[in-house]
């Protein structure tokens, strides 16, 4: 479709009372984005317009390329080069402030809700004369707010999509803008191994990859938490002997072990990963104080 002569992505929504219901929140978010950020400098997508048509509410957007996922998906899951990895990063942390310095998070941050502007490629051999697709510009937008929610409005007791779901949701102990901040982490380390970190389906199971990765979930979390059917006297109910247990002891192992290189930048990325996938909402580093990190520094270097 185009609009004016350019071209455009036009998402349509069903003609169900609940999806329009859902979708009038989703155009209320993208419109405070519009007004808030006028020139597009914060890397989330730009609704251009919306309209009802015989029922289905339809948002114009600027038209984008693939989601970092598909491009993953598309080269055999080689991961993303870590300088690649930096530019993509502060851009997701830019665009991730943005929304929590307007009172909102966005609760479903995955690598599939992050696209790329241009998805032109140019191919790399690598040692093992592997066809490699490397992507020429990483400039990214942050897309679907559909679950967006302003921190005056009710909190759903289950967020995030799966695999990027921060403990304090899985705990049922209330949530902000910090989740994102744990999606983020799992996100950056999808695009450094090019597998996802956790690979589980399970609640308990989650908490035990989690233990396995970064230790033992803290006991002011567990006394708090209203899930107290995975615990048993402050530990978590696991057993490592069962199927589940070897699976997860054969899939996850601690955090710095999954390091491809002993690199500064390797290490630097390490640790920005430690603070985003820190236990306590409350510890866990904060967007402006992550966009600080030493990982990020070659980035305002002028050379």
């Amino acid at each position: 479709l185009h609009l004016g002569g350019n071209p455009i992505a036009l998402k349509i929504i069903k003609n169900l009372e609940k999806y329009r219901e859902a979708a009038k929140l989703e155009i209320n978010v993208l419109e405070k984005i519009s007004k808030r950020d006028p020139d597009n400098r914060h890397h989330c997508v730009q609704m251009l317009d919306w309209f009802n048509y015989y029922g289905h509410m339809c948002i114009c957007f600027e038209l984008l390329s693939l989601s970092t996922f598909d491009f993953l998906k598309a080269n055999n899951f080689l991961p993303y080069p870590i300088n690649q990895i930096r530019h993509m990063a502060h851009q997701i942390c830019h665009a991730v402030r943005f929304l929590h310095d307007n009172k909102l998070t966005h609760t479903d941050l995955k690598p599939e809700n992050i696209l790329f502007v241009n998805s032109d490629y140019s191919l790399v051999y690598n040692a093992e004369k592997v066809n490699n697709c490397r992507i020429n510009d990483t400039t990214v937008r942050l897309v679907d707010f559909g679950s967006a929610t302003f921190d005056h409005e009710h909190h759903s007791a289950v967020i995030s999509t799966r695999h990027y779901r921060a403990p304090e949701v899985i705990l049922a102990l209330g949530w902000s803008h910090p989740c994102d901040v744990w999606s983020i982490g799992c996100i950056l380390f999808e695009y450094y191994e090019g597998f996802t970190l956790y690979q589980t389906h399970d609640n308990k199971e989650h908490l035990a990859m989690m233990e396995s990765i970064q230790g033992p979930v803290p006991q002011r979390m567990i006394q708090s938490s209203r899930k107290q059917k995975y615990f048993h006297r402050g530990r978590l109910n696991w057993n490592q002997c069962s199927m589940a247990g070897r699976y997860v002891k054969a899939k996850c192992k601690p955090l710095r072990k999954y390091l491809l290189s002993h690199g500064t930048e390797h290490h630097q990325l390490f640790d920005l990963l430690d603070r985003m996938l820190e236990y306590e909402p409350s510890t866990r580093i904060s967007l402006s104080t992550a966009r600080c990190h030493p990982f990020f520094l070659p980035l305002f270097t002028l050379f």
